[in-house]
């Protein structure tokens, strides 16, 4: 349980800003009763009515009594936010536990809460609380949900006093919150095979070191059929059964996912825009390569990656897997537009090396970015591309069509560079995207090893 915080309801007594405080909290009820209490005072002694006077009184006084009495009364309390998950897809529902504990000797009177949520997650929460003996416990929750994904604050939590009459009220406010990340959705993609994969590893050519160092002789047991060179007679000796070598190594493919943020490649804004299917995109591509077992890098337009990614990306199993999944899924979750205009720092980081599959999501290009894009294949394993036509993104909004042919020639760039270069329409469904990519690099394999042959 993430604490959201414990602290006191007290007065501090005989300061003049406690005075201050407690008129302060009059509710208009209590305004009311005090301006027609001294409206009847004067009215009574303009004209001699003394039984008027005492009405005046009883209610001008009745509201600074319970001001006073409310202000003075010194509440302990605790408290305590839970939130189910703490991640949660874009469009789906979290939910928030509060819980409330009187750890003073005294019980409590009617208490209101009121958690502080952004606007987008939608209205504030608030509860009524009737009487909590001495040492007792309330539990409250409600539901927040956003389509759009960011890292939203919940809290301080707000504790308001009130008196019997409703004269008074007064607002206390705990000093901590947590915070409720939105991730990008995530697509489930078909298990395809694209071409060049080794099976029970993967895509790409190029096949990094699953463990590390190149001459691994961590020992194993001997099993029937193995070389009796490759005895390890140290080990041998130290285990007492014949121990083996481990000279050949796992090893595991890599994976690149290039999302292009460029704030001039995409129109629109929302969660239907076309900048929110290509981060949901790259979302379901990097968490279904790393449940294949692929080492994974996320990458930018501007050459950043994921903090705290390894050279080759993230790789695990189990508990690792997942955990590399939300440091990915918490980057995408704040990613925003950038201020570049071109791929270069993108492409600085590729031509370093062979980073076997290549996935891309891809905005507008011009004809020099898709020169740029069209390089980055030379030295991948393989290289599938998205690139979301601008054409039918923005039809939408403006309904005046326009030509098509500068974005099926940027198409055409990439596919003779060896890309699979697939356009974006509109309300596009990726997994048929990525089944179709699929197909595609099939039949150009195919018809690569024909023409070798």
């Amino acid at each position: 349980m993430s604490a959201g915080g414990t602290g006191q309801v007290e007065a501090d007594r005989g300061e003049a800003s406690g005075v201050r405080t407690a008129l302060s909290g009059l509710t208009t009820r209590g305004r009311s009763f005090l301006a027609a209490g001294i409206a009847a005072a004067i009215c009574a002694y303009v004209l001699g009515q003394s039984d008027l006077l005492r009405v005046g009184l009883l209610l001008a006084v009745l509201p600074l009594i319970c001001a006073t009495v409310l202000y003075r009364t010194r509440y302990r309390v605790a408290a305590g936010r839970r939130l189910s998950p703490a991640r949660v897809p874009a469009g789906s529902e979290a939910r928030v536990h509060l819980r409330m504990d009187n750890v003073s000797r005294l019980p409590t009177g009617l208490l209101m809460l009121q958690d502080r949520v952004p606007y987008v997650l939608g209205p504030r929460p608030r509860f009524v609380l009737d009487r909590v003996e001495p040492g007792g416990r309330r539990e409250v929750s409600y539901r927040v949900r956003s389509d759009l994904r960011g890292r939203y604050p919940l809290g301080p939590l707000q504790l308001r006093l009130t008196d019997p009459f409703g004269m008074c009220e007064l607002t206390r406010s705990f000093s901590t919150h947590d915070t409720l990340t939105v991730i990008p959705r995530v697509e489930p993609l078909a298990p395809v095979r694209f071409s060049g994969e080794a099976k029970g590893y993967g895509d790409g050519r190029q096949r990094s070191l699953a463990l590390a160092g190149e001459d691994d002789v961590i020992p194993r047991g001997y099993r029937y059929g193995d070389d009796l060179r490759r005895v390890h007679w140290r080990s041998t000796a130290r285990y007492g059964e014949l121990m083996v070598r481990r000279e050949e190594q796992p090893r595991r493919s890599r994976c690149t996912v290039l999302l292009d943020t460029r704030g001039g490649a995409y129109e629109g804004a929302g969660p239907d825009s076309a900048f929110e299917w290509a981060v949901a995109g790259t979302a379901s591509v990097l968490v279904h390569m790393l449940e294949r077992g692929f080492s994974v890098r996320l990458l930018t337009d501007g050459g950043s990656s994921v903090p705290g990614e390894g050279a080759d990306g993230f790789a695990g199993a189990g508990q690792e897997t997942a955990d590399a999944a939300g440091l990915m899924m918490d980057t995408l979750a704040v990613i925003d537009h950038s201020d570049g205009t071109g791929l270069s720092r993108a492409y600085d980081v590729l031509r370093g090396g062979n980073e076997g599959l290549l996935v891309a999501f891809l905005g507008d290009l011009d004809e020099e970015q898709a020169a740029t894009v069209a390089k980055m294949s030379r030295r991948s394993g393989g290289a599938v591309a998205f690139v979301l036509d601008p054409d039918t993104w923005v039809r939408e909004a403006s309904d005046v069509p326009r030509p098509g042919d500068r974005h099926a020639e940027r198409l055409r760039m990439l596919r003779e560079a060896g890309w699979t270069a697939l356009s974006v329409p509109r309300g596009a469904a990726l997994d048929e995207l990525w089944r179709q990519a699929d197909r595609e690099r099939s039949g150009l394999t195919a018809v690569s090893g024909e023409a070798l042959g």
